[in-house]
């Protein structure tokens, strides 16, 4: 069992930066596969970035490729998401998810096992 609590939303220019980071508990952490999905209002759930367990592979949508950094900190059960260069049409809820599926590409949300209760990013024009 894991539990995934995120945090770090919050209002920002575009053009600006901000970290978001998910406290996961439970001994299996270090190796599940976690990931970063968003949503907007009246748009479908959308994948943003994934890190494998030990950190050694990254994937990145495309709208995100340049601006996001995911990485993790295991010994602090911890993902974090640094967003840079930010946009309007990044403006979403964004959700910490896991998962010990090690299917690649890890873009799908059904391979998820464990979700967090997402936190609001708005980025102002």
């Amino acid at each position: 069992q894991v539990q995934l609590v995120e945090s770090g939303g919050g209002l920002v220019q575009a053009g600006g930066s901000l970290r978001l980071s998910c406290v996961a508990s439970g001994r299996t952490f270090s190796r599940y596969t976690m990931a970063w999905f968003r949503q907007a209002p009246g748009k479908e759930r959308e994948f943003v970035a994934a890190i494998s367990w030990r950190a050694y592979d990254t994937y990145y949508n495309d709208p995100v490729k340049g601006r996001f950094t995911i990485s993790r900190d295991n010994a602090k059960n911890t993902v974090y998401l640094q967003m840079n260069s930010l946009k309007p049409e990044d403006t979403a809820v964004y959700y910490c998810a896991g998962t010990s599926d090690t299917t690649y590409p890890p873009t799908e949300s059904t391979r998820y096992d464990y979700w967090g209760q997402g936190t609001q990013v708005t980025v102002s024009s």
